[in-house]
C-alpha cells in the first residue's frame, strides 16, 4: 500500500517543501557516483551521517543535521520525497514558511536524538530525511485526521487506487514502525524504526500549539477532521483491457 497523493490542496505555494526536496535531490546527485564504491560511500557517511557512539562520546553533533540530507540509495530518496510532497505542503500552508522549516529541522533533530538513545553504542551510520518527514506526518495527523489520501494497492498483478482517511494510513504506518522497532536490533543497522516512530511523536507534539491556536477540539468540531477548504477531486478512468474471443 503506497500513498500517492492526498485530497488536501494547499492555499499557497509550498516554497520550503519544494526547496527541501530540491536540496535532498541535489545532495544525493552530488555523491551518486559513489554508490558503486562501498569504501568511498562509507567514508562519506562516516563524516556526515549520525553514528550514535560518536554522538554519545561528545563529538559529531553537526551530523544530526547533515544526516537529514543524505540517503542510502535512489529508492530511499524517492520514498522520502514522495511522503514529503504529499504531506509537507499542507503543514507549511498552516504554519507559514519559516515556522515550517524550523518545525522540520526540529522534528529531524528529535528523531535523530531518539535513534541515538535507542542504540547509544552503535557504530552504524544512519542517514535519511525519514525522521523529519515522520514529524511532518505526525503534524498532519493532528490537523487533518480525516483528509482523504489515495493509496495504490499492489497485489502481484492487481493494481487499484482508492482513498482512505489519513488517520488510518498514518496509524498503520506508525504501528509498523513501532512493531519494527520492538522486533529489531538497532545496533545491527537496517531501518531506523525508532527514529521514524520518535520523529512522528515529536512532530505531533510540536504541532499541538498550532492546533490549540486554531481552536483545539473546536477546530476538529468545526472541520470534522477534514481540511478547512474544498478538497481536491481526481478523476480515475478504467484501463481498457482487450477482450480475447473464445472459440
Amino acid at each position: 500500500m503506497i500513498p500517492i497523493r492526498d485530497h488536501n490542496p494547499s492555499g499557497r505555494t509550498p516554497y520550503v517543501t519544494y526547496t527541501l526536496m530540491a536540496v535532498n535531490i541535489a545532495v544525493f546527485l552530488s555523491y551518486m557516483s559513489l554508490l558503486g564504491d562501498p569504501r568511498a560511500l562509507n567514508a562519506l557517511f562516516f563524516d556526515w551521517a549520525i553514528i550514535p557512539m560518536r554522538i554519545t562520546s561528545g563529538d559529531g553533533f553537526m551530523t544530526m543535521v547533515t544526516s537529514m540530507f543524505l540517503h542510502g540509495g535512489f529508492m530511499h530518496l524517492a520514498g522520502n520525497m514522495l511522503f514529503l510532497w504529499i504531506f509537507g505542503d499542507n503543514l507549511e500552508d498552516e504554519m507559514g514558511h519559516t515556522r515550517f522549516l524550523l518545525f522540520y529541522l526540529a522534528a529531524g533533530l528529535g528523531a535523530g536524538l531518539i535513534h541515538v538513545l535507542s542504540a547509544p553504542g552503535s557504530t552504524v551510520p544512519t542517514v535519511g530525511a525519514s525522521g523529519a518527514i515522520a514529524g511532518v506526518m505526525g503534524g498532519y495527523l493532528l490537523l487533518f485526521p480525516k483528509a482523504r489520501v489515495d493509496i495504490l494497492l499492489i497485489l502481484i498483478v492487481f493494481f487499484k487506487i482508492f482513498p482512505i482517511p489519513a488517520w488510518i494510513m498514518l496509524a498503520v504506518w506508525f504501528a509498523m514502525q513501532f512493531i519494527g522497532g520492538i522486533g529489531s536490533d538497532p545496533d545491527l543497522g537496517g531501518v531506523a524504526y525508532w527514529a521514524h516512530a520518535g520523529g512522528f511523536l515529536v512532530g505531533l507534539a510540536l504541532t499541538v500549539p498550532l492546533w490549540l491556536r486554531l481552536g483545539g477540539p473546536r477546530f476538529w468540531n468545526r472541520t470534522h477532521g477534514t481540511p478547512p477548504h474544498p478538497e481536491a477531486r481526481y478523476t480515475l478512468s478504467s484501463s481498457r483491457i482487450p477482450r480475447i474471443p473464445r472459440k
